[in-house]
């Protein structure tokens, strides 16, 4: 026995060496495998506890935690005895070898974090079984310091790991998990943290102890997890970190009230190093965000004060913000005061012109040193920027001071800018408008804070960029070989014109004078001079950045200034017309479309010069009444006549051409914005039209020749994704009848077959086939009812059956490739499938096509666009169903489609086949994204009564019964086959509509009416399980919410019957929910009597309360548990399928 222990752990370290240390990429592929062979092995628990005991290096050790924690993670867990013997036993181990290696110790910590969670609930001999963890974490934290640090970490993880959702469990039991510890363990162990905090001040501990060290920032990170759980299901991440408010209970009052618990982060502050300092000030940016309304406004007002005092003293000694992470804390820390007090509260505080005055000179000394922590510069404008644009609603009398310290800060931002520009260029050091998604963000905020006291801003932008502009006229001038200087003041430029753009959008937001609108103009007409002299350079030299600049300055002028909303007589058009004779927006529009051409003439090998030209122009042609002034104007004249690669560069294929070349991608924008300029005056002008397509008809030749002949294939390749990219822009703008049929007449039937026989020829290669197949995808879309073609014309069932033929042929050839990597199944195969489903649902649902009559004149196009569909349905993997949202949505729109308008095909396919989509739906019911989940409870409803008529038809004597039972039976016999299929779709929305978030309550109402009618037995039979897990005193009241909800609802799916049962779900659910309300005060009481003292008293009254004040707390009792369990089991415990999981996307 020993011998063969001996082997196993030798193989078992060989793994360890494999999976953690080795370089090879396949022999880590080999150790994963047997990672995973491990945990499947019955003698997976032996061998865990083998290493964890005699493994002879740490990696041993991390592998028998990686691999007990993959056991318990199981969807089906261990038996509950079993887990706890492992908690237990880690536990132990953990007491008996508190030295072991940090990664070690978090993998093991984790293990029983995740047992504890998936356990919550669970009850073994009357008991809880893992309650208990604040009285086992109690006895590490009596030990040595590593036994105190471990007990610490336990109480961390744990904490995190309960506010963690697993995508492969209900998001409703998370939460219900997630409540109840709230109830019961935070608070007590967020007291118990700050409670070791304070020994640490009170008692000098030695920081240049490791030890020590490790055991404060594992204190700090217990403290900052308590603060940042998700009290009330909000999920709140990253993205919205300048919104974030915590939710803290009603509770936790007499903690936070206690001044002690604040100024107590505030001393760690002072007293600790820099390496934990920044997670002192993470704990204080959730302290600033605590709700409001959990304090009076007398205890609010003192505690704003304490804050604001911490942030003074901060300032006052800034030494540890010279830490990049201390000074990016401090800023988010900064920010959430505003964002949770009103200015009028703050300047109320006593000393609030000394700490305006500390944080205006801290803002403008970080705005300076633009280079360190770029990214904390955000929290610091957000900050302004909600103050001042607050000053029009504070009633105070006291002075806010933003005219005196706004304008400081406008100042400190421009300047640092500019100045940055030569250092960037001359050290190479990496130039802040290279991202330009951070740069918008801070530009955003900066045209509020520049819009206090305007007329200092415009004063300093004045000079800032006539100075500019002088020095590069004069550098320009001179003698070749100052490049260096000319790039500095180019990039000086760009940033003043970016700002420029900015401060005039800030007009929106602020109710403006024609003072102000004057000043404006002193800006804008310079920005045109400087139009002009950029042009006169080009095509001979240019800068990239400086027209990005223009472009994002035009599109600020055009939405502060153009339109048919905006006021034509602006002052801000007198000071243009005097220097440049722009009299109105018509000259302005003509400049605007100068540039335009130049750009699309001399940038056509820059992809973002070309992208946002084109997008500009596209925003132009949305209004109808700057459409009318448009098409008057030389340039767009020029471009309707010379759409040519002659004309305009970016059209042609260059030397360096490729197929992924992403200045193809703009040419959709391009054609879309020139066709809306065509349709103004075309009319139904024919000629007109077959003029504007000459350039396409021309590129159609060319390819029907080299089709025809021994041709270059990426010579063709290039030439066809470029006109199918020019086809569908035309197409999308193409809105009326008249139109798109000029459009369709010129396509069909010689043009079209080129597509065709390219899908042949390259139905692998996605690059060539997405562009065609979303070409066909926009033809046969109805947008406007354009493709509602006269009576007499047989174009739409032409169009269709081109459609048909293509989606044929791509669907039965992409399917003749091999095995596909998984990282590459979706650009290879998936995406392409998702447009056919998408063309396929817009033709099917167009209305422009009779379908009967393929059949009745033996045509066979749409049955093969079907057969096609459920060959390429067939390939997918449920996974990939739901993995990949555009393929989700085209795939359960399109069976929508078809199970409203056909669903005798439905009923008519294989058992397995008709399995495989009550599966999908099944699944698509649980996803999160309620656009899936409502076209799920669409389609499920029209099978459900389509079986419903069928039904009834066939327990009716009629002399029709055979056409019935043709139709039908095979449906019928299938359902009675698979009955769980019906009844586990049953169970998901009963579930949904208790317990979860319901958004689309009204969708799931409607399906659920036609599953209870064929399910009677079943429901019942639910509805009785459910019942008896509640307590005897609340079954009565759950047995009448149930009665009711099938009050006065008859025993049919008539449109009326069907709406009296939706009112009933929302009745049933409100008294459900409240039913299970009132009943958790009763049990909160019984889950743990011997521990009914004041702690278990807090938490019934808290929840109380918390429901008077946030009723999103509906879901968060422990006496959901068996209620839901019950759900979700029910149907499973007959052998036939897995308990429903929510998904999302990976």
């Amino acid at each position: 026995m020993a011998a063969v222990q001996s082997q196993d752990l030798a193989q078992l370290e060989i793994v360890c060496k494999q999976l953690y240390e080795a370089t090879d990429p396949a022999q880590r592929l080999q150790a994963e495998k047997a990672l995973i062979e491990l945990t499947e092995s019955p003698e997976c628990l032996s061998k865990c506890q083998l290493l964890l005991e005699q493994g002879t290096t740490s990696y041993a050790q991390l592998l028998a935690a990686t691999c007990l924690s993959k056991l318990v993670s199981r969807v089906n867990p261990l038996p509950l005895q079993q887990r706890v013997d492992i908690r237990n036993y880690i536990l132990n181990y953990l007491a008996s070898c508190p030295k072991l290696e940090p990664f070690v110790i978090q993998a093991l910590v984790q293990l029983i974090a995740k047992i504890t969670k998936m356990g919550w609930f669970e009850v073994r001999k009357d008991k809880l079984a893992f309650r208990e963890v604040i009285v086992d974490v109690t006895k590490f934290l009596q030990g040595s310091v590593e036994h105190c640090m471990i007990g610490v970490m336990i109480l961390s993880e744990l904490t995190q790991e309960m506010n963690m959702a697993d995508s492969t469990r209900p998001l409703s039991k998370h939460r219900r998990i997630a409540i109840s510890f709230r109830d019961v363990c935070l608070r007590e162990i967020f007291t118990l943290a700050c409670t070791l905090l304070r020994e640490v001040l009170a008692k000098p501990l030695n920081l240049q102890d490791q030890r020590e060290h490790n055991l404060v920032m594992h204190l700090l990170k217990l403290v900052l997890n308590c603060l940042s759980f998700d009290f009330i299901g909000s999920s709140t991440d990253e993205s919205t970190d300048d919104l974030c408010t915590v939710q803290i209970p009603t509770n936790w009052r007499t903690v936070l009230l206690d001044m002690s618990t604040l100024q107590l982060f505030f001393d760690l502050y002072h007293c600790i190093p820099p390496s934990l300092s920044p997670l002192v000030l993470s704990c204080l940016a959730q302290l600033a965000s605590v709700r409001r309304s959990l304090f009076s406004n007398t205890e609010r007002a003192t505690f704003l004060t304490r804050l604001m005092k911490g942030v003074r003293r901060i300032l006052e000694n800034p030494q540890g913000l010279s830490d990049a992470n201390n000074y990016h804390e401090f800023c988010r820390f900064l920010a959430r005061l505003k964002t949770n007090y009103q200015l009028g509260e703050i300047v109320m505080v006593d000393g609030y012109p000394e700490i305006i005055r500390l944080i205006a000179n801290f803002t403008v000394t970080s705005l300076q040193h633009w280079e360190f922590a770029p990214n904390s510069v955000h929290y610091l404008l957000s900050l302004w920027q909600r103050m001042v644009a607050s000053v029009p609603f504070v009633k105070s009398t006291e002075p806010h001071l933003m005219e005196t310290y706004a304008p400081e800060v406008t100042k400190a931002y421009i300047t640092s800018r500019l100045e940055s520009v030569p250092l960037i260029i001359r050290d190479g050091l990496e130039d802040p408008l290279d991202d330009m998604g951070l740069v918008f963000q801070q530009l955003d905020q900066l045209s509020t804070v520049s819009r206090c006291e305007y007329e200092k801003t415009c004063t300093l932008l004045v000079q800032l960029f006539d100075q500019s502009a002088q020095t590069y006229q004069e550098l320009l001038r001179a003698p070749s070989g100052r490049n260096i200087e000319i790039a500095i003041q180019e990039g000086r430029l760009a940033w003043l014109v970016y700002i420029v753009g900015a401060v005039i959008g800030g007009r929106l937001t602020f109710t403006c004078t024609d003072e102000q609108d004057s000043m404006d103009g002193e800006l804008v007409y310079r920005v045109f001079q400087l139009v002009n002299l950029v042009d006169s350079r080009l095509p001979q030299s240019g800068n990239e950045k400086i027209e990005l600049a223009l472009l994002s300055f035009f599109d600020q002028f055009r939405k502060t200034y153009i339109g048919d909303q905006l006021h034509r007589s602006s002052k801000v058009y007198v000071r243009i017309s005097e220097v440049l004779s722009l009299t109105d927006e018509t000259r302005v529009l003509e400049t605007f479309m100068a540039k335009v051409v130049n750009n699309l003439k001399c940038w056509g090998r820059s992809e973002p010069v070309i992208s946002r030209t084109l997008q500009f122009l596209n925003d132009l042609s949305v209004g109808y009444a700057i459409l009318k002034k448009l098409v008057k104007i030389d340039a767009v004249r020029f471009m309707l006549r010379n759409h040519t690669c002659e004309h305009l560069p970016f059209l042609g294929i260059s030397e360096h051409f490729h197929l992924g070349d992403a200045v193809l991608r703009c040419r959709t924008t391009f054609y879309t914005a020139l066709t809306r300029l065509l349709l103004v005056d075309l009319g139904e002008d024919e000629d007109e039209f077959e003029l504007f397509m000459l350039p396409l008809t021309k590129t159609f030749e060319t390819l029907t020749q080299l089709f025809n002949s021994n041709f270059k294939q990426d010579e063709a390749k290039c030439m066809l994704i470029g006109l199918s990219r020019d086809l569908r822009g035309i197409a999308f703008a193409l809105n009326t009848k008249a139109s798109y049929t000029m459009l369709f007449n010129w396509l069909y039937p010689g043009y079209i077959s080129i597509l065709q026989r390219a899908i042949e020829l390259w139905y692998h290669e996605p690059l060539c086939t997405t562009p065609i197949l979303k070409l066909m995808a926009e033809l046969v879309h109805n947008r406007s009812q354009r493709l509602n073609f006269e009576v007499s014309s047989p174009n739409g069932i032409l169009l269709f059956r081109e459609a048909s033929k293509m989606i044929s042929t791509y669907g039965n050839q992409i399917l003749t490739i091999g095995n596909i990597p998984k990282d590459q199944v979706y650009p290879l195969k998936l995406k392409g499938i998702s447009i056919c489903f998408s063309a396929l649902k817009a033709a099917l649902c167009g209305n422009y096509v009779s379908f009967g009559v393929f059949q009745l004149y033996g045509d066979s196009h749409f049955d093969n666009a079907l057969q096609a569909f459920l060959k390429m349905l067939l390939s997918i993997c449920h996974s990939d169903l739901l993995s990949y949202r555009k393929l989700s949505l085209s795939y359960y729109s399109l069976l929508e489609c078809l199970t409203q308008d056909h669903m005798n095909f439905i009923a008519s396919l294989e058992s397995h086949v008709v399995i495989y989509i009550l599966t999908s739906l099944s699944e698509g019911l649980n996803a999160l994204d309620t656009e899936i989940s409502s076209a799920c409870c669409a389609s499920l409803d029209f099978v459900v009564t389509y079986l419903f008529k069928q039904l009834a038809k066939s327990n009716k004597k009629s002399l029709r019964l055979g056409q019935v039972a043709q139709e039908g039976e095979r449906l019928l016999r299938t359902m009675q086959q698979n009955p769980e299929l019906l009844q586990q779709m049953l169970s998901i929305l009963m579930n949904c509509i208790i317990f979860e978030d319901c958004r689309n309550q009204w969708s799931m109402s409607r399906p659920l009416l036609g599953l209870i009618l064929l399910n009677e037995k079943y429901f019942n039979e639910l509805r009785s399980n459910l019942i008896s897990n509640q307590e005897p005193e609340q079954q009565q009241t759950l047995n009448t919410c149930f009665e009711k909800l099938m009050e006065g609802v008859e025993q049919n799916l008539l449109i009326k019957n069907r709406d009296r049962f939706t009112q009933n779900i929302s009745v049933f659910r409100r008294d459900v929910t409240e039913t299970l309300r009132i009943s958790t005060a009763a049990n909160a009481l019984k889950l743990q009597p011997d521990q009914a003292d004041k702690r278990s008293r807090e938490v019934i009254t808290t929840t109380r309360s918390d429901i008077d004040s946030a009723s999103i707390f509906k879901d968060s009792f422990e006496t959901w548990s068996a209620f839901a369990e019950t759900l979700s089991q029910v149907t499973c415990n007959q052998g036939r399928c897995q308990p429903p999981v929510r998904r999302g996307y990976t």
